[in-house]
């Protein structure tokens, strides 16, 4: 099977989502297309719109649309009114987040101040580079290389880094974390703290794996040394045990894994820095003495001593000039590796095989990895479009630091058993759930078709248990402007009814979106349909087969993608029949959070609208550029567990490579109008956009009512949060206000207006 997908959590919070965002780089100009030709002043109706459109589609930026200045502001015509209104409104948006970016730059300046003038080390240096990390997103990007040149900035980078070095080896690997990852968030681009970030991000992991206790001790100290907002909630072990979640690990599952990345990853990265990757992880593991309290092997000076020798040893030969290890030299390593260790630490050979296989992974690239058979069921939930559980949306309620149902999803079992929004999850098969992480609950409460489970829920202060029997839980990807019902199929389509302006979000792209799809788009048709918004922020990719067949519901003839690598090279091309939405203004939303699919079917149809085969406009910010595709293989009889491995690039139509590789300056697709919108403004608008596609559902299916109703989704507009929304909605609106009356002046005077 074939994917297009960046690989995130079931549940991506809003943190994550801004946590992604601040780890990109923002461009303001296309690298597509040339800058359109300078025209007139419009004069009527029709040279608006096609000059509004031309300046949008040639790179100019928010300026494109100031052309609707050009309508008087006290034109009669009703229809034009309201495009001017629609652009003041814009504009006013604009100069709001203008006027919010410099309030924040000197509020964030100030801090960076107080933080330098506090003591040096840590926690200082960590707060000082938040706030040069916010001043740098902040900042348009004309002036973020000022940002990096500012000598506090500077030589705050050159002190964190070598006080974050010193808290590694001093063991404080949570202050180490952090400061290498803010240190990377500001250098993302150059890339020159992505070691160190992800070494101590491994270490973390393994003592979240194998010692979670210590690992929640380890935050509550950190957390309480800083005084954070959040609290943390009681350590609860359940379903925290490592035997479990490694059980079925064995040698030839890492030696099956480790042989077909060498003979087909895209890169062809070498056997000699596959091993080095997985020596380098064993040794990670031996030098991380909080794993003591499981693995007391590790705490025998001369026992741990005869291992780290025999791992450098062996590192030395396979790196010598002559060596060209190969799958005998690979599964000779392995062997010994097991036969040394029984002999010195001692470590359980399902924990050592399971570091080394996660070392030696993360050598290739960062799509490449082991699906471990604890890590199966959540992987098939990303790809498949459904889950096996039992239908209830979760969050982690922060007052009350327990698990709080979101809503019941509609036709599932909880739905039909009576779970209502609001309920607090206190047990999980009649153990406590106070204290879970929410991929912890996830783990617990989904599981296989047909089994059971049993959860209590606390209900104004009364407990009331269920046994829910799991079941298959489709996943809607395709959602509209508003939420009109109960089923998450019911959606008001159209973001501007009067214009007749629609508005389709794809989530991601599994086996139903482009199905879905089209029936959102018919049902706009029936009614009629001017222009249309396809949202495609934070998509993170899905299924290549979804990708071609989504583009090819506007493109209607062409080669769509390509791709090229270790496996056979395919050509996937639109097909006439398939196309639905012709002679359709259309607008794509992207951002950084873009990627995989969503790139193939904007990259598409940009390269089309460049063309001029398509009218379409690209909106927003540069694309993540994850333009790679994975391959899964088995790894046992049994398929508990999978190799997925980067085997080939995405090529646009054009041959550019989507594909971001290490220290390039180019990749993704960029937007043809560049609107930037300011961190806080992505935070809200993602938490309004939640917000508002719940609705409340009771055990009949229908509406709760007495509940707090969902927020308004126009909002986004009215209030500004959404920039990049706004920008498309009026570019299409200066398309539709042209129907019926191309010809009419806009005033006497040319390019009247003010």
């Amino acid at each position: 099977m074939v994917f297009a997908k960046v690989a995130r959590p079931l549940v991506l919070s809003i943190g994550a989502v801004v946590s992604m965002w601040t780890a990109t780089t923002v461009v303001t100009a296309p690298a597509w297309g040339q800058e359109q030709p300078a025209v007139s002043a419009p004069l009527t109706v029709n040279d608006l719109s096609q000059q509004v459109w031309a300046g949008a589609h040639g790179g100019k930026g928010e300026q494109a649309l100031s052309l609707i200045g050009a309508v008087p502001s006290d034109t009669a015509n009703a229809v034009l009114a309201k495009l001017r209104e629609a652009n003041t409104s814009f504009e006013s948006n604009i100069k709001k987040r203008e006027a919010a970016r410099a309030a924040k730059l000197a509020s964030v300046t100030t801090d960076l101040d107080k933080a330098l003038a506090e003591p040096a080390g840590y926690p200082s240096y960590s707060k000082a580079l938040k706030s040069a990390v916010e001043m740098y997103m902040l900042s348009a990007a004309a002036d973020k290389p000022a940002v990096l040149k500012d000598a506090r900035v500077a030589k705050l980078i050159e002190d964190a880094a070598a006080l974050a070095k010193k808290a590694e080896s001093d063991g404080d690997w949570l202050a180490a974390s952090e400061v290498f990852f803010r240190l990377h968030a500001l250098l993302e681009e150059e890339g020159t703290y992505k070691d160190d970030s992800d070494r101590l991000n491994d270490r973390l992991a393994m003592i979240r794996l194998y010692v979670p206790e210590r690992f929640y001790e380890l935050r509550k100290a950190h957390a309480d040394g800083q005084a954070a907002e959040d609290k943390i909630p009681p350590y609860n072990a359940l379903g925290e045990d490592y035997r479990q979640k490694l059980a079925g690990i064995d040698e030839p599952m890492v030696l099956r894994a480790l042989n077909t990345a060498a003979d087909k990853q895209v890169d062809r990265v070498p056997m000699t820095s596959i091993l080095t990757g997985g020596i380098g992880a064993i040794r990670t593991m031996l030098t991380t003495p909080d794993l003591e309290r499981v693995f007391p092997g590790i705490s025998d000076t001369d026992a741990r001593t005869k291992l780290l020798k025999f791992l450098d040893e062996h590192e030395q030969s396979i790196n010598t000039p002559k060596a060209d290890p190969g799958r005998l030299a690979m599964i000779s390593l392995v062997e010994n590796l097991l036969d040394k260790n029984r002999e010195t630490v001692k470590l359980p050979d399902e924990a050592l095989l399971h570091e080394f296989g996660n070392g030696a992974m993360s050598k290739l690239d960062e799509f490449s990895a082991i699906i471990w058979p604890d890590e199966k069921a959540r992987f098939d939930r990303m790809t498949q479009g459904e889950f096996k559980g039992v239908g209830i949306q979760i969050q982690l309620d922060k007052e009350s630091q327990a698990i709080k149902v979101v809503t019941p999803l509609e036709g599932t079992p909880a739905q039909r058993a009576g779970v209502h929004a609001g309920d607090i999850i206190t047990k999980i098969d009649g153990k406590s759930a106070i204290g879970l992480s929410l991929n912890q609950a996830v783990d617990l409460i989904t599981g296989p078709d047909g089994t059971q489970v049993g959860l209590t829920m606390q209900r104004e202060g009364k407990d009331i248990d269920f046994t829910l029997q799991r079941a298959v839980i489709p996943l809607v990807t395709v959602k509209g402007w508003k939420r009109l019902g109960a089923k998450e199929d019911q959606w008001d389509w159209y973001i501007d009814p009067e214009n007749k302006i629609g508005y389709v979000r794809l989530l991601q792209f599994t086996e139903k979106t482009s199905h879905d799809l089209d029936v959102a788009i018919r049902q706009m048709q029936q009614t009629g349909l001017n222009g249309l918004v396809l949202d495609l922020r934070f998509n993170p990719g899905g299924l290549l087969t979804q990708a071609v067949a989504v583009a090819n519901t506007f493109i209607d003839k062409g080669l769509i993608v390509s791709t090229k690598g270790t496996m056979p090279s395919d050509r996937q091309s639109a097909r006439p029949e398939n196309v639905l939405l012709q002679n359709v203004p259309l607008a794509v939303l992207i951002n950084e959070g873009s990627a995989s699919a969503s790139e193939i079917v904007s990259g598409a149809i940009r390269h089309y609208a460049d063309a001029n085969q398509l009218k379409a406009v690209i909106i927003g910010a540069r694309s993540f550029g994850k333009g790679s595709v994975q391959n899964v293989w088995p790894l046992n009889n049994e398929q508990t567990a999978l190799l997925k491995l980067t085997t080939q690039y995405y090529h646009l139509p054009d041959g550019r490579v989507l594909h971001r590789r290490p220290g390039a300056h180019d990749w993704g697709v960029n937007a043809h109008l560049v609107v930037d919108m300011l961190p806080e403004q992505i935070v809200d608008a993602l938490r309004l956009r939640q917000e508002a596609d719940v609705v409340a559902i009771d055990e009949t299916g229908k509406v709760v009512e007495g509940v707090p109703t969902p927020p308004d989704p126009q909002k986004l507009i009215t209030d500004g949060l959404d920039l990049q929304l706004q920008a498309a909605l009026v570019l299409l609106q200066s398309q539709t206000v042209a129907h019926g009356q191309e010809h009419v002046l806009l005033d006497k005077k040319v390019g009247g207006g003010s």
